[in-house]
């Protein structure tokens, strides 16, 4: 199950790490100031993915690049229209003269719209932007793929959804056979819809789809990360689209209900409002995340009351 750890203190801009157990992946929703986010973690990173690139959402940019220098792996960033451009920017910003092209490669994901992302690549010392290609998905590896929405927040602000892989799962009770290689064989059958293929089992042959029903695929994990986004029925609508009865869902919540024409102004959610689409959009876990520096421990408090009363309404 994929597991999120908000690494930003009240007082400090939003940066959430999520890790896939066991297997030593990371992956980074924004980039704000973040002083429980160790080297470590940052050297484990595979992907970083940045909402919007106001300052308290892209900050600390430099300060996870900085320790990926030297690893020699491909790193990607995902993020809105012009992301390309905003990370080439702070990379060139600095002297390269003691590195060579080796020491990293960074593939940039500029998302344009649902069906269009653009790819780029930047390698050191020179950091020349290339274009690679377009494509018509996001983001997939060997344990998530990941969907977003892009919302309004008087600029392009994108909303991710992290769904691990489904798995499947043998029934050794049921199966009355001794266990062996024709197990993956069977899920590799299974996987790919092949209930031809043909499976030795103890010296008798069996066609795969006569053994499915030993088999049980368990629905992937779905973790969403919603930041920061006026508080409107266009954005609702996309993210019921995408966040519809996830796992556990982050969301900002920037105000407090009394501050909601602050809100309204600066195109951010409030506690309620955050809480009644995460109602809406049946999620089994909310939780509300990048309050106002103003606030304080105490209006914190007020906002996850407003929040959770909205959340679980019947």
């Amino acid at each position: 199950m994929l597991q999120a750890e908000i690494k930003s203190l009240l007082k400090e801009d939003i940066s959430i790490l999520i890790k896939v157990p066991n297997s030593g992946k990371h992956y980074l929703c924004d980039c704000g100031e973040a002083s429980l986010l160790t080297v470590k973690e940052v050297q484990s990173l595979s992907a970083v993915f940045i909402s919007h690139t106001h300052i308290d959402h892209f900050s600390n940019f430099d300060g996870i690049f900085r320790h990926q220098i030297g690893s020699g792996e491909k790193v990607v960033i995902v993020g809105p229209k012009n992301i390309h451009l905003q990370v080439e920017a702070r990379l060139k910003s600095y002297t390269w003269n003691l590195i060579d092209e080796n020491a990293i490669v960074y593939e940039i994901r500029e998302i344009v719209s649902k069906e269009e992302i653009n790819v780029y690549t930047l390698r050191p010392p020179q950091w020349k932007l290339e274009f690679v290609k377009t494509q018509h998905f996001l983001f997939e590896d060997e344990y998530v793929n990941v969907d977003f929405a892009i919302l309004d927040h008087k600029t392009d602000s994108i909303a991710y959804l992290f769904k691990e892989k489904d798995s499947v799962t043998f029934n050794e009770n049921a199966s009355g056979f001794r266990k062996g290689k024709w197990i993956s064989e069977l899920k590799n059958a299974f996987e790919n819809n092949d209930g031809e293929k043909e499976i030795e089992i103890e010296g008798a042959i069996c066609k795969a789809v006569d053994l499915f029903h030993l088999l049980t695929r368990n629905a992937g994990y779905k973790l969403g990360v919603i930041m920061d986004h006026a508080a409107d029925e266009n954005n609702y609508k996309k993210i019921q689209a995408v966040f519809g009865e996830a796992d556990l869902v982050y969301i900002e919540s920037f105000y407090k209900d009394t501050d909601q024409e602050f809100a309204k102004v600066n195109h951010h959610s409030f506690a309620s409002a955050s809480g009644k689409i995460m109602n809406e959009c049946r999620v089994k876990e909310a939780v509300p995340i990048h309050f106002s520096r103003r606030y304080t421990e105490s209006d914190q408090e007020e906002i996850e009351t407003a929040f959770y009363k909205a959340f679980r309404k019947n």
